[in-house]
């Protein structure tokens, strides 16, 4: 079990945005997120990799305790995520903001760094891109420099927060081809996301989540095809237009 949460409660001053979330997620799963915007969805991936601190409940993720202050940074480096915006440094070349990372978090050689870059900026399809800065690149092609820099560090679980959201409609198929190959290579994740032929086709597991608390979860057949509970029928009719 990579990931694990017990009646995870989460608040922001007044407002309750998880209701007593429990979720797990196997070691090599792929678990789609999917319901309106403000649910919480985002929220448990925050969480997961320790930028919230939970009001109540358990969560462990990569055999720690995320929910123990005191332990809770040890999960530094073991998970990867990807926003919606590609955060990259934009004085920094594709190459040197992967090599940043690599010589902070892991402390690599300059040597080292610049091994793991080339083979992680290869995986994504950007190695002819090694010199190129943010602004000389597409939306697409900074947010698969993004994955890199997240892959470089050698994460047991990637989470992509609409990893997809920010960009043209024509340029999310080269990320989205990307988060494929990831899944087939067995990596961990867990997705947020908007794009719910994506999730039909690449997620092992669905979750629909609707005003804090996950209402479904199943294969994407059940989900997709026969959902059961009244909500999700209803979301997935306003999605796709039924």
């Amino acid at each position: 079990m990579i990931v694990s949460m017990k009646n995870v409660h989460k608040s922001f001053g007044h407002t309750e945005v998880l209701k007593g979330i429990d979720l797990e997620v196997d070691q090599g799963e792929v678990v789609a997120i999917i319901g309106a915007s403000g649910s919480g969805k985002s929220t448990i991936l925050r969480i997961a990799n320790n930028l919230e601190a939970v009001n109540k409940g358990e969560v462990w993720v990569c055999d720690v305790p995320v929910h123990d202050p005191k332990q809770a940074n040890r999960i530094h480096g073991r998970v990867g995520m990807v926003f919606q915006q590609f955060n990259l440094f934009p004085h920094l070349t594709a190459a040197e903001n992967v090599m940043l990372a690599l010589k902070r978090v892991k402390k690599k050689s300059s040597a080292d760094a610049e091994r793991v870059t080339r083979e992680v900026l290869g995986k994504v399809g950007m190695a002819d891109h090694w010199s190129k800065y943010p602004i000389q690149l597409s939306g697409g092609q900074q947010q698969r420099v993004a994955i890199a820099r997240s892959l470089a560090l050698e994460p047991q679980l990637m989470l992509f927060d609409e990893a997809t959201s920010a960009l043209d409609p024509e340029l999310v198929g080269e990320v989205t081809s990307v988060m494929r190959q990831l899944a087939k290579d067995g990596m961990s994740m867990m997705i947020v996301t908007h794009e719910m032929r994506f999730a039909r086709e690449i997620a092992d597991r669905v979750l629909f989540i609707d005003k804090g608390v996950i209402v479904e979860q199943g294969p994407p057949s059940d989900v997709f095809g026969s959902p059961r509970n009244e909500r999700t029928q209803r979301f997935l009719s306003s999605v796709f237009n039924i």
